[in-house]
């Protein structure tokens, strides 16, 4: 299986404290008058996935209550919620957003969409058997549950698949199918079997592949093509998917720049990009970011949010305030 060259943002210290040593200073923080917010950061914004896993365990056997709790109960807010999703393990932390994807008034599709799309096969084989264990029933059900007609028709595939995740392309295959692909759109068939089935079972190197052909042979990108109706939810999640499949940093890009600049911060989005992307690719994206909006994104983050919430997206962005 091919392994993805990752691009994190997170700094670790040279000599991390045992697992006893950060417990002791979470309680610590926990305690006297008033949280003492900025250790909890200097310690879990600064610890990858298995130290952080680590250290839960330790707090449990050393003070018998569960970390998360006791960091619900301290917390309020963003900073709460940014601190929760990054303490727990990132097949977890997908199957709570995903649950709660689900359960909000309008169900977020956009959030099963890119969780289902950016996470490897293996990845999204641990989210879902995180989700079965914390909800006792499959995604592929709750996602079928709470989606309608076509978005349903894309997302379940979508989160069912288990890709092929190595380089191997078929050259011949990803020219008829972008025939069949541009035909399909031509006829404006965009919820056509063929269609949603080459976008939620090839692999990532076939897509692309695929798309380049579609390029080449037709004189425009297949997201040009797409953008005849934007106004059609399903229609604007296709393009996504397809996007997140190919060029995920430049989604996320996208969706971080929607979130920063809106009239109030969109938050949620914000918290789980920086949340979800730290250890994977976030110094790629703030890379993208800065290319097309001129504007360092930590710098940009600061300019639009505060206190403790900022410091822990700017600490676990590589850049401690």
């Amino acid at each position: 299986m091919a392994t993805k060259k990752v691009s994190a943002t997170l700094k670790i210290p040279a000599n991390v404290p045992s697992p006893e040593e950060d417990s002791e200073q979470l309680r610590k923080a926990f305690q006297g008058w008033g949280t003492n917010e900025g250790l909890i950061i200097s310690i879990l914004a600064h610890r990858n996935e298995e130290q952080r896993k680590l250290i839960r365990a330790t707090y449990a056997a050393i003070h018998g209550e569960d970390l998360l709790k006791d960091l619900d109960k301290e917390l309020s807010s963003d900073f709460e919620r940014a601190v929760l999703l990054w303490t727990l393990d990132s097949a977890e932390r997908d199957a709570f957003l995903v649950n709660e994807a689900t359960k909000r008034l309008s169900s977020n599709n956009w959030v099963i969409m890119e969780i289902a799309s950016t996470r490897s096969s293996i990845d999204l084989f641990n989210v879902k058997q995180a989700y079965q264990a914390r909800f006792k029933r499959s995604i592929e059900e709750d996602v079928a549950y709470h989606t309608p007609g076509d978005i349903r028709k894309l997302l379940v595939p979508l989160v069912g698949t288990f890709r092929y995740e190595g380089d191997e392309v078929n050259t011949t295959l990803a020219k008829s199918e972008a025939k069949l692909l541009h035909e399909k759109i031509a006829e404006k068939a965009y919820n056509h079997d063929d269609l949603i089935r080459i976008v939620t079972t090839r692999s990532k190197a076939q897509l692309n592949a695929t798309l380049n052909h579609y390029n080449n042979d037709f004189g425009n990108a297949i997201d040009k093509d797409l953008e005849t109706n934007l106004d059609d939810e399903y229609l604007k999640l296709l393009k996504a998917t397809i996007q997140c499949l190919t060029y995920p940093e430049k989604y996320f890009e996208e969706l971080l720049r929607m979130a920063i600049n809106k009239t109030g911060t969109d938050e949620w989005a914000l918290t789980r990009v920086v949340t979800t992307r730290a250890e994977v690719d976030l110094q790629r994206i703030a890379e993208e970011y800065q290319r097309r909006n001129s504007i360092p994104l930590d710098r940009a983050i600061a300019n639009d949010v505060s206190g403790d919430y900022k410091s822990m997206l700017l600490a676990l962005l590589g850049h401690d305030d």
